[in-house]
């Protein structure tokens, strides 16, 4: 018996420490590929400020602030009757971004090859973002440059060839300058990853920026682009912009091609992701969606129906019917976005529109069995696969450690869970996944039933657009990771592929604050006692609202938006 556990121990030692060796070189080359991806983005940094020393040595003259005030409209109206040129504005928001990331850190990478675009740009003269400088994404493919999706497993694979959403924006006269941080993985909506750190709120450095598409939300907000670019699979688009008092629009899954823009979770097909605009005011994204509605989009990825913006549509003054509510029945909303909506729709109605009260039908059953376990289908896997090689972040870390566990643990968590915290149970029981093809397959029926069924229930009440909170305010750090459940809010129009988009309308108030100490949540749990804490402290931080349309009615939901922000600036002590 001796002689065979000796036997054992003998043969099992040099896998063992095979296994550990290779793990430790598996850290210290991913600790390696940090450190020169990190040396890149400085290098990157200076050479930006070089080229924006260089040019103001040059022009002494220029008004930076004028360039900076005005919007995306004037913009490209003044580019475009020669009254500024492409090289002063591109300095300038090179300048301002540089200023803007050295408090937020939102910038992964400047772009040099920019400069060398205004030539090639001046050739686009006729485009309608001739001459507009724009931020992208970590994300969206451009050519030379990685796509890391925020993971150590990307680095040091520059694509081949710009994202379509990036040859599109060049055809368009538009110069890509700068790329913006993402959280670890993108399924995550705070932005933290181990590569590039925290991205922080530009109203408040003690908050997130809200993610995926935090930096961008944080450099559109601080100042340093114009118009920038997010992907949005749960939120990623609204929350940032939500958290940091912009405005963002997610499409119509597949109204812009995503073909070139990296994912973490590729294949997943169930809840859809979608490239969107963020900007400070809604014109900017409409104008930004008719310039991205064009031949050159549709030529480039055929798998994008050719319907152009209707401009008809966004420019109506018709009255609507709107549905509306204050709070969903997953996650209560916080005192600021429940009087958002109040506000909100007391402007409507004095502007016209009906407003008719509305609930979404069977959410939970929504979340968990749709969203969660659609997104998750394959109980994690892909997501943690791409997370090797490198340390988890911390805002990641506790929305992940469930996903790790084996499929039996999971199952006996839920059923520990059941009576005490009946809703972590069920995300639990979520997160094993769909556990085989035929149950998969079911998945996807499940959602396309649920599709028309809401449907008829939007039907019923012969809704035009619907409004609703926005998640917000802006969460205290270490909090995203540990409530997923709040993306209710917006991860539930991804699983529907809704078009959907965010209004800044207000501030958070003394009134907003102390009314939170009394918050208790629609269950009480965990998770409620969370999120009292994340938002707690965020007295003057920007809240907003968000509206919806029905697919393929984007330019409907534009104009919805449109009209929610006209209203808010015309009656500013409402």
């Amino acid at each position: 018996m001796e002689s065979n556990l000796t036997l054992l121990l003998t043969s099992c030692c040099p896998v063992v420490v095979t296994v550990l060796i290779f793990n430790w070189l598996n850290s210290r080359e991913g600790r390696r590929k940090i450190q020169r991806a990190r040396l890149r983005r400085d290098t990157s940094l200076q050479n930006a400020e070089n080229a924006v020393q260089q040019f103001r040595e040059q022009y002494p003259d220029q008004e930076p602030d004028l360039i900076l005030s005005l919007s995306l409209p004037e913009l490209t109206k003044k580019l475009k009757e020669g009254s500024l040129n492409p090289d002063t504005v591109l300095h300038t928001y090179m300048g301002k971004a540089l200023e803007v990331n050295r408090k937020l850190n939102c910038a992964t990478e400047f772009l040099l090859e920019s400069c060398e675009q205004l030539g090639e740009a001046e050739t686009h003269r006729e485009g309608l973002l001739y001459g507009v400088p724009v931020s992208i994404k970590d994300n969206f493919g451009c050519k030379g440059h990685d796509s890391t999706c925020g993971v150590i497993c990307k680095l040091e694979q520059p694509v081949d060839v710009d994202s379509v959403l990036v040859q599109v924006l060049k055809r368009q006269g538009a110069i890509p300058f700068v790329k913006t941080n993402v959280p670890q993985g993108l399924l995550n909506y705070d932005c933290s990853n181990p590569i590039f750190g925290q991205t922080v709120n530009p109203h408040n450095p003690q908050k997130t920026s809200g993610g995926s598409s935090g930096g961008e939300g944080a450099l559109i907000a601080g100042g340093g682009s114009i118009l920038g670019f997010g992907s949005d699979i749960g939120g990623s688009i609204r929350i940032p912009a939500s958290f940091c008092g912009i405005c963002g629009f997610k499409p119509t899954f597949n109204r812009l091609s995503l073909l070139g823009a990296s994912s973490c979770c590729r294949g997943q097909k169930t809840v859809k992701s979608s490239l969107g605009p963020m900007a400070r005011d809604v014109n900017s994204l409409a104008l930004c969606m008719k310039a991205l509605l064009c031949e050159d989009m549709f030529a480039l990825d055929p798998s994008v129906p050719p319907v152009p913006f209707n401009e008809q549509v966004y420019s109506s003054s018709r009255p609507l019917r709107i549905g509306y509510y204050e709070s969903d029945d997953y996650q209560q909303a916080s005192p600021s976005m429940r009087r958002a909506v109040r506000e909100v729709k007391e402007l409507l109605e004095e502007a016209g529109h009906t407003l008719v009260p509305f609930s979404l039908p069977r959410l939970t059953y929504a979340m968990h069995q749709l969203f969660v376990r659609g997104v998750l289908g394959d109980g994690g896997a892909t997501l943690l696969s791409n997370l090797k090689g490198g340390p988890i972040d911390p805002c990641l870390r506790s929305q992940t450690l469930p996903y790790s566990l084996p499929i039996v643990i999971k199952k006996i968590l839920s059923f520990l869970l059941w009576p005490v915290y009946p809703r972590m149970a069920e995300t639990m029981a979520a997160i094993c996944g769909t556990g085989s093809v035929q149950k998969l397959w079911r998945n996807y029926a499940d959602l396309e039933d649920y599709f028309y069924e809401f449907i008829e229930e939007w039907k019923k009440r012969d809704l035009d657009v619907l409004l609703s909170p926005a998640l917000g305010p802006a969460y205290n750090f270490g909090y995203c990771g540990k409530l997923t459940c709040a993306i209710s809010y917006t991860a539930f129009w991804n699983a529907l592929g809704f078009p959907a988009g965010v209004v800044p309308v207000s501030t958070v108030t003394d009134a907003d604050e102390e009314e939170l100490k009394h918050y208790k949540g629609n269950y009480r749990d965990v998770w409620d006692r969370f999120f009292k804490q994340a938002v707690t402290g965020s007295q003057g931080l920007p809240v907003a609202v968000q509206c919806i349309a029905l697919p393929w009615k984007d330019e409907l939901c534009l104009r919805f938006m449109k009209e929610v922000e006209q209203l808010v600036r015309d009656n500013p002590n409402k």
